[in-house]
């Protein structure tokens, strides 16, 4: 039981900051257990993986725009009739969608994050057990194994070869040798050998704890797209206020007009300025893209994620759990230099034994060689990716001590050993070699690599996934560049990516010749596709060499050797059943555990920013030609065309219903950067235009029309002139065609001239066209404006590109 001491106080300290005395071999008791969650020394930091419904609501709810429309609803509620107030309606509606919407993304991400969350094993009454983060207590034993992550901090009690990766949270890139005594830090991971910590720091108190859950929650934080969003809303908003000022004025006080109509105008202009749709619309299409990759088993941890994958162009690709699958089958045990077979088959059933957190190799070797030898263990060197090999030292049946190594021949070996021929041509047909080798001296002998007598060649056959030759093409196919990026042998991983069909696999790289300078070693990468031999600190080297290159590079990945380059790759790929630590620094976790569906995670991402750049073009087309209209009218003191509902029929019909359709269409094409100038590009010029040929034809109906009435005939013409030219803005953004979109396109036409035609509709809208003369004079400016459209748009891709 834990020694509390009274502070100066008298009174009792928090208990969360009292240090336990080390658990015992056998953990904490149960009843041990109970009394600590009744003191609440519980790992209690709240884990959520997204936004709480409260959250939602008010940011959906509570914006900057939503309150300028909710004052001039108001407004409009008070001094006019109901069909010019539907812009409140409309934004009420939409609200409600993005709030639903977002909603079913949380309970989503909700499901997902709790089916990938960490279960550390922690000793109970002598019992191992896995427990969730959140049952952790102070004093609680907690084991580790290579690939764990340490939830919260603590004091190692046991240590078997145990090598910790404190880097994520030091920037130290060696690990760091635990010994009983030493500290353990939460957010740290294991990378080689295995051991046992007492919990000294649970909850808050565990700083580091929070940090790295911080790190894997789903967050919105900024992205290029959401902060080019922010930046358009930003000059949208100057524009706004010194545009409606002199529209009020120019309304309220030069026109001597009724003063509700006048009103009604004033609002009428300024409410088509503010772009509300797009920022809902946004929201809408990122979270349809978590409910979409979450019914294909993806857990999005961090919502820029998706349009980080529309991006990509290179991804990275580990061997082992990616391209194949994680088990192994031994085929074959050659001796070497007249080895007896027995012998070796019961050295590697005692190596199989040795370690009981084995990795895939070893554990084939163990399932091949069940015996387990029989001989007592003295020491043992646990496999890490630097070192290529794990050994154990033994007292064997007749009390000799022999002492052995397992791992790479390549590395093992000198490079004139004969033995190597035959690993070479083993692995040109694909499989996977271990050597081994026997220890002159000591195990632990800074030359005992040097010294060791090769005895033995074991053979792996690694399974492939069935489904990687078709992501590889699919990569292929959208020009994303794959590169695997292996820690086994070059010519094994070339012969295995061969089988699949991966283009440059009959050029493999030996990762140790590669370049230590950042500029040629990104040449040697880009230049080719395979990579063996391949340290976890290369790995990281070879996506920072990527990286400044103008890459965007996605890391894919589910051992311990990946943690650190799925770090620093722009998207990190986890495995679900990947290691804890990969899970944790991972933007997105596969909880499939399948290849297979990286594409579709791809592709839903280029479907979320491309459609987005593609509708926000239509909003932004609004808002250009909403400021230039209200200028206009401004400056040539004459009445605002418009009513609130002929601009809320044009907006609904021209941009809110097609928007929604568009920004949820399938698109391939990989996102650009510079989202805001790409965007401003098309909708200056299109608002320009629209501007342009509506107010020309307000202009021409204001001398054709006069008496009673006139002003209706010209809201009606100018308002016809500005429909015509903003579907013609939706049939250009539309492209390409395909049977559906054309039918948007038509069906949004259709509605306007039902509008025209029925009688009842005419009078809800105030939308009469009279006689013949103006209408199709209206059409002309339209037509006119279209061949302009036209015209500017391909100036504008020729120059800057698509």
């Amino acid at each position: 039981m834990t020694q509390r001491a009274l502070d100066s106080s008298g009174e009792q300290p928090d208990p969360v900051k009292t240090f336990p005395a080390p658990a015992p071999p056998g953990g904490l008791t149960t009843t041990e257990v109970a009394e600590r969650v009744a003191r609440g020394e519980i790992n209690d930091v709240p884990v959520r993986s997204s936004r709480s419904v409260t959250e939602i609501v008010r940011a959906n709810v509570l914006t900057r725009f939503n309150l300028i429309i909710g004052v001039l609803w108001v407004i409009m509620l008070a001094v006019a009739p109901v069909q010019d107030s539907l812009f409140g309606f409309v934004i009420i509606a939409n609200t409600g969608i993005g709030i639903v919407q977002e909603w079913r993304a949380k309970k989503t991400l909700d499901s997902l994050a709790l089916i990938g969350e960490a279960k550390p094993a922690v000793r109970r009454d002598g019992v191992s057990a896995e427990v969730s983060v959140s049952e952790i207590v102070l004093g609680d034993l907690v084991e580790l194994g290579p690939g764990d992550k340490a939830v919260v901090d603590g004091t190692v009690v046991e240590a078997d070869s145990l090598e910790i990766d404190e880097s994520l949270l030091t920037g130290e890139a060696d690990p760091v040798v635990k010994r009983p005594g030493d500290p353990v830090m939460s957010g740290s991971f294991v990378v080689a050998g295995g051991g046992a910590f007492t919990a000294t720091k649970v909850g808050r108190e565990a700083y580091a704890a929070q940090l790295a859950e911080e790190a894997s929650r789903f967050t919105l934080v900024q992205s290029e797209l959401r902060s080019g969003i922010s930046t358009i809303l930003k000059y949208v908003t100057w524009m706004m206020v010194p545009t409606a000022i002199g529209l009020i004025v120019s309304q309220l006080v030069v026109k001597d007009d009724n003063f509700k109509d006048s009103v009604a105008r004033t609002v009428g202009g300024i409410v088509p300025m503010i772009p509300e749709g797009l920022v809902l619309l946004t929201s809408v299409a990122f979270a349809i893209g978590v409910i979409r990759l979450g019914r294909k088993q993806c857990l999005v941890q961090e919502l820029p994620a998706i349009e980080g994958l529309a991006r990509v162009d290179v991804v990275c690709l580990d061997k082992t759990g990616t391209l194949t699958e994680g088990g192994m089958d031994v085929t074959e045990v050659r001796p070497l230099d007249g080895s007896d077979e027995g012998y070796v088959h019961r050295v590697l059933g005692a190596l199989g034994a040795s370690d009981p957190r084995p990795n895939a190799s070893l554990r084939a070797v163990a399932d091949a060689h069940p015996d387990g030898g029989g001989w007592d263990v003295t020491r043992t060197v646990p496999f890490s990716s630097a070192r290529k090999y794990s050994g154990a030292a033994f007292t064997e049946d007749d009390g000799d001590a022999s002492a052995w190594l397992l791992g790479a021949p390549d590395v093992l070996l000198p490079a004139d050993d004969p033995a190597l021929a035959e690993t070479v041509h083993l692995n040109e047909q694909g499989l996977r070699v271990l050597l081994l080798a026997r220890v002159r001296g000591e195990l632990d002998a800074p030359d005992a690599v040097s010294g060791a007598v090769p005895t033995a060649l074991v053979v792996l056959e690694q399974r492939l996934r069935p489904d990687a030759g078709e992501t590889l093409a699919y990569f292929d196919d959208q020009d994303v560049a794959a590169k695997v990026v292996s820690g086994d042998n070059a010519v094994s991983v070339g012969a295995v990516a061969r089988k699949l069909g991966m283009p440059g696999a009959e050029h493999p790289v030996d990762a140790r010749r590669l370049p230590e300078a950042r500029d040629d070693m990104a040449t040697e990468i880009e230049r080719n596709a395979v990579f063996g031999r391949v340290t976890p600190q290369q790995k990281r080297d070879m996506v920072g060499a990527l990286q400044s290159r103008g890459h965007t590079v996605a890391m894919t990945g589910d051992g311990v050797n990946d943690v650190l380059a799925l770090k620093d790759a722009d998207i990190g790929v986890s495995m679900g059943s990947g290691s804890e630590a990969t899970r944790a620094v991972a933007q997105i976790v596969l909880l499939n555990n399948s290849f297979a569906t990286l594409p579709s995670v791809v592709a839903e991402g280029r479907r979320v920013i491309g459609n987005i750049t593609r509708v926000a073009t239509l909003f932004l087309t609004k808002t250009v030609y909403s400021v230039l209209l209200a200028i206009l009218v401004v400056c040539s003191q004459v009445e605002y065309p418009f009513l609130p509902r002929h601009l809320t029929l044009l907006s609904t019909l021209t941009i809110g219903v097609p928007a929604f359709f568009l920004a949820l269409a399938p698109n391939k094409e990989r996102a650009q950067p510079h989202f805001v100038r790409r965007v401003m590009r098309y909708a200056i010029p299109s608002g320009v235009i629209a501007a342009a040929a509506t107010f020309t034809t307000y202009l021409v109906a204001r001398h054709h029309y006069a008496g009673t009435g006139a002003l209706d005939a010209e809201t009606s013409a100018a308002t016809l002139t500005l429909f015509l030219v903003s579907m013609w803005v939706l049939a250009i953004i539309a492209r390409p065609y395909t049977w559906w979109r054309v039918a948007l396109v038509a069906t949004m036409g259709l509605c306007f001239l039902v509008v025209l035609a029925v009688p009842w509709l005419q009078d809800f809208f105030a939308l009469k066209l009279v006689g013949t003369t103006m209408p199709w004079a209206a059409v002309g400016i339209a037509a006119a404006a279209a061949a302009v459209l036209e015209l500017a748009w391909r100036v504008v891709g020729r120059r800057f590109g698509s």
